[in-house]
């Protein structure tokens, strides 16, 4: 096939620093004394054990394990007072507040929607550091990813979060909403280029990163999900979830299914829910598809089941034109 065209927003992501708007993500506030233990109950990870400063990925399942909601939670300092910030997906906050209201009893915690009171920008790229750095007019310490800290844009307090979403050095930069344009200004003095959504789509889907609500829905079992270990504690007590999980460890020490990427060998990308087969047997089902510049043909991510899951194996898609030959791909699909 010919090669694909290299949006400038795109190879300025993998050669400079790249500033992506992400204010439509949802933001969430837990506050009060019981905060830490009501989202340690109702969440995949250890939260009592979250340092200030620190952040971790989780998941509020049902009692099958089943993934209802993905958020990254972020334990701060604001106004005076501890508190953990939830980064959730786009449409999703909403939702996930009336799930958190709905378990709240008596517990003293205090629920607020921030999502329209703040902008938020992902600021990604191998240069991304220094871009921060020259924007800030001082050094930034090196964070592991979600860990975060506070620092002014001149008069603006902005939170900035180490987050990698797109496999790149990535940082997340939170302020209020009136002080989003000037934030993003800065960052393009400093040198980074404005990026629109087609580009952090095609590096999103290179990097192998499920978003919830198109890779991730309430019938995921969260095990089957890209890098769930690390949104998920074995060593914390009793969670809503907890027994499925740890019996996909304990019992069976295995899941079904694995979340992968393949090559589309033939044709343009898959449509969701596009089906794999390996002979007459169904195998995998399609998430995400695009066209990947690095690749330089057709990307899918997919749900495959476990048998057929190494790289280089060939599997066929079925689509409306008939079947089409795919290739399983190591994960991360793109490294």
């Amino acid at each position: 096939m010919s090669p694909i065209i290299l949006e400038t927003d795109y190879r300025q992501a993998l050669a400079g620093s790249v500033v992506f708007d992400r204010s439509p993500a949802g933001k969430l506030e837990l506050s009060g004394k019981d905060a830490p233990s009501f989202l340690h109950n109702l969440s995949t990870n250890d939260i009592n054990s979250l340092p200030l400063g620190a952040g971790c990925e989780a998941y509020f399942c049902d009692h099958k394990a089943k993934a209802l909601f993905q958020a990254i939670v972020y334990h701060v300092l604001q106004d005076g007072r501890h508190a953990f910030w939830l980064d959730i997906t786009p449409g999703y906050a909403d939702k996930l507040l009336k799930h958190l209201d709905k378990h709240l009893i008596s517990e003293a915690v205090e629920l607020v929607d921030l999502t329209d009171q703040c902008a938020q920008f992902h600021l990604a790229g191998p240069t991304a550091k220094q871009t921060l750095e020259k924007a800030l007019g001082t050094p930034v310490q090196d964070l592991a990813e979600f860990q975060h800290m506070k620092r002014p844009f001149g008069k603006i307090e902005c939170q900035i979060r180490r987050h990698d979403p797109l496999g790149l050095p990535g940082y997340d930069l939170v302020c209020r909403k009136e002080d989003g344009e000037s934030v993003c200004k800065q960052l393009q003095d400093a040198g980074a280029v404005t990026g629109g959504e087609s580009a952090y789509e095609t590096l999103r889907v290179e990097a192998g990163t499920p978003v919830y609500g198109q890779d991730i829905d309430a019938e995921r079992f969260v095990m089957e999900v890209a890098r769930a270990l690390r949104a998920v504690s074995y060593a914390k007590g009793c969670y809503l979830g907890q027994e499925p999980i740890v019996m996909a460890r304990d019992r069976a020490g295995f899941v079904n299914r694995s979340f992968l990427g393949v090559k589309i060998l033939e044709g343009g990308p898959l449509p969701s829910g596009t089906k794999l087969f390996r002979d007459a047997a169904e195998v995998g089902r399609v998430t995400s598809s695009l066209l990947s510049p690095r690749l330089n043909a057709p990307l899918a991510l997919a749900y495959i089941r476990r048998g057929n899951q190494d790289p280089g194996l060939r599997l066929e898609a079925e689509t409306t034109e008939g079947r089409r030959p795919v290739e399983v791909l190591p994960f991360p699909p793109v490294g």
